[in-house]
């Protein structure tokens, strides 16, 4: 019999919530696959009761020395957005393997940058798109790529949430230097990625944006129209003024509906598959909903993570695979701007948008995001 291999030493970059909330629970669930050998936070008190509360040996405020000290083959990124890049690049640069808290970066160029530090085989940055991971949507995936619900033609992606005043009074937040954008960036993201996952590239977008009810800089509420390469079309509307919150997807097949709504995590029970008038053998219906249910989490997408780490192949959610939503986001902003329509093909280093998701003019972006409509009599 061969022996188990080795844990993966994993090492913790942020102390706050997230981390407390998702991955260190993740973590725990994947037993003796891991063994999580420090926390890192330029706070020294956060870090030490973080550590303190989960066992954890190595305590350190300082980046560069954490991975000297603790080599660890994981790196965990749950830092606000604005220390993502660096946090990942030194990671990569010591030889660790990182998971990176969405969203990503703050534009494509620091997405691409950080792409520059990978190597072939390893190590690879990946981020957390938790909701691709669940069984239902992994279902739906693989009857997209079957045919076996038809051509794809029209879906919805709402990302319905609510934050008060007192969420933005977080220092970093409701900026574009330090959070990137608004609830598009920040809060949507989660939505489009799963989206993107199951239709696809993109090719043209169509956006409005607006600051309604939030003191920020960035957009409080935006509406796109989407065109996809296989020529479907989907509306998206990211919002944090709607009491009532809900995430929900749509997607109309030729021989079906499936459909999800829930908040912030689903399982099969939060799907529903709708067979259209001309589809009746119930074997068949019967047939589409998944036979497992995973739950999407960090926990599910942690696995396939891990599983790739051990066999050297580039993980989910990394290289052009977690840049898609990027990509998106940039558009999305780019044409709420500049008020007309973006093609993906754009989004290249000549362009502005690319190196910044205002445009490089965040007080001119603010301007156009916060213009009130005219009043009619």
């Amino acid at each position: 019999m061969s022996a188990s291999p080795s844990p993966v030493r994993v090492a913790v970059v942020g102390a706050g919530g997230i981390a407390t909330a998702c991955h260190l629970p993740a973590l725990a669930a994947a037993g003796d696959a891991v063994r999580v050998v420090a926390v890192c936070d330029v706070d020294a008190a956060r870090a030490d009761a973080l550590a303190e509360a989960h066992g954890i040996p190595g305590r350190h405020t300082d980046l560069a020395a954490m991975l000297a000290v603790e080599s660890p083959d994981l790196v965990v990124v749950a830092t606000p957005p604005v220390a993502h890049r660096e946090t990942v690049i030194a990671g990569l640069d010591a030889g660790a393997w990182v998971w990176c808290e969405k969203p990503p970066t703050l534009s494509l160029a620091e997405y691409d940058e950080i792409a520059a530090h990978e190597k072939d085989g390893g190590p690879y940055a990946s981020y957390v798109f938790q909701h691709r991971f669940g069984s239902a949507a992994a279902r739906l995936r693989q009857q997209i790529a079957s045919g076996e619900l038809g051509t794809a033609h029209v879906a919805v992606c709402n990302t319905l949430w609510y934050r008060g005043h007192d969420y933005f009074e977080v220092p970093w937040r409701g900026k574009w230097e330090t959070e990137g954008g608004g609830p598009t960036m920040g809060h949507g993201i989660h939505q489009m990625d799963l989206m993107l996952s199951l239709l696809g590239d993109w090719h043209e977008v169509h956006a409005v944006a607006a600051t309604l009810g939030r003191r920020v800089a960035t957009e409080d509420v935006s509406f796109a129209i989407v065109r996809f390469a296989s020529g479907a079309i989907a509306s998206v509307v990211n919002s944090v003024l709607s009491p009532r919150e809900t995430s929900y997807l749509r997607f109309d097949f030729t021989d079906a509906t499936v459909e999800v709504e829930h908040l912030y995590g689903y399982e099969n029970s939060h799907w529903r598959w709708t067979p259209a008038p001309h589809v009746t053998d119930p074997g068949t219906i019967a047939g589409w909903a998944p036979a497992d249910n995973t739950p999407s989490s960090h926990r599910a997408q942690l696995t396939a993570l891990l599983a790739a780490l051990r066999s050297g192949v580039r993980p989910p959610v990394s290289g052009a695979d977690g840049r898609r939503v990027m990509e998106l986001i940039t558009g999305l902003y780019q044409s709420a701007i500049t008020g007309r329509p973006v093609t993906r093909a754009e989004l290249d280093a000549t362009n502005p948008f690319y190196h910044s998701l205002n445009g490089g003019h965040p007080q001119a972006a603010t301007a156009r995001l916060q213009q009130k409509a005219p009043h009619h009599a």
